[in-house]
């Protein structure tokens, strides 16, 4: 099968902190991490290190952190023919800082102005596409190109555009965050009855597979006709960057290879969690045996 990713691209460097820093303090760290980021390249990176066929469109500014970028998809196997290095543009650059205490993160991001589409036509066929909404045209052609594909959206961001994509994919995956922004309504977990008025509206409005991640708590959809939590798996998180990322490539994995709904969110779940027990987000991709001789039963 070939894949397709169409997203962000940005250059992360993570910096491992014992603590939340004190302003106007000095602090000095044993070492850092640099990697690529961003929602639809993790990813690709992560679908490309499992063995798919995967390419990845996206735009970047011609720079140091563009190169570093197409490097490490390069190394990893990932096509980058459908990379676009663009004048005067600034690659995305991310600083994390990654509280060890508690595995909560901060970022702060420097971002260009966004581009909605690449220079040349998206033009490539596909049996698998995941798009987080990022060059919104662009993840439009690859869509409307390859209607037969196997779809996902990364949707983390309310607007317009994940608005209008995501009523082309097969699997409209989107955070806590997402639904309650879209629906107005704040989630109780312990609440099954809220929780699947506020899934049916997203299915009403989307008309596909909805799924709705819940952070530690899991996941929500339906499977079999009845709406629930597929449970998360329990570890003691250090870093948690790029954990969604990884949820969302590895849950396009398992679908792309037929694995079932609940299937798919359980291993995608297994591998988000054992990417948190460790720094770096792409450094703390697990390889896929680690994933499915994890856990046997679900």
């Amino acid at each position: 099968m070939k894949v397709m990713c169409v997203g962000h691209s940005t250059f992360d460097i993570t910096l491992p902190v014992k603590e939340y820093p004190t302003e106007n303090i000095k602090y000095r760290l044993d070492y850092h991490i640099e990697c690529g980021g961003g929602p639809a390249s993790n990813g690709a990176y992560l679908l490309a290190k499992w063995g798919m066929d995967t390419t990845m469109v996206s735009v970047i500014g011609k720079d140091y952190y563009g190169d570093r970028i197409v490097d490490e998809f390069e190394k990893i196997g990932v096509h980058t023919d459908y990379i676009e290095k663009i004048d005067n543009h600034h690659t995305t650059s991310s600083y994390i800082i990654a509280n060890m205490s508690n595995g909560s993160r901060t970022v702060l991001s420097s971002k260009d102005k966004p581009v909605r589409k690449l220079s040349r036509p998206v033009d490539m066929e596909a049996d698998v596409i995941l798009i987080d909404g990022e060059h919104p045209e662009a993840a439009h052609e690859a869509l409307d190109r390859n209607p037969n594909a196997i779809s996902v959206i990364d949707a983390g961001r309310l607007n317009e555009d994940t608005k209008a994509l995501g009523k082309k994919v097969t699997y409209f995956v989107c955070s806590k965050d997402y639904a309650e922004e879209f629906t107005g309504r704040k989630i109780d977990i312990g609440n099954i009855e809220l929780l699947t008025s506020i899934w049916q509206e997203l299915k009403d409005y989307f008309q596909t597979n909805v799924i709705i991640t819940l952070e530690a708590p899991g996941s929500f959809t339906m499977i079999d006709g009845v709406c629930q939590i597929i449970p998360s798996v329990k570890v003691k998180a250090v870093d948690s960057t790029g954990a969604g990322d990884i949820f969302h490539g590895a849950f396009t994995y398992f679908i792309a290879n037929h694995y079932d709904l609940k299937q798919a969110i359980h291993y995608a779940s297994i591998t988000s969690a054992i990417s948190v027990t460790r720094v770096g987000t792409r450094f703390s991709i697990p390889v896929l045996s680690e994933v499915l001789g994890y856990e046997d039963v679900i």
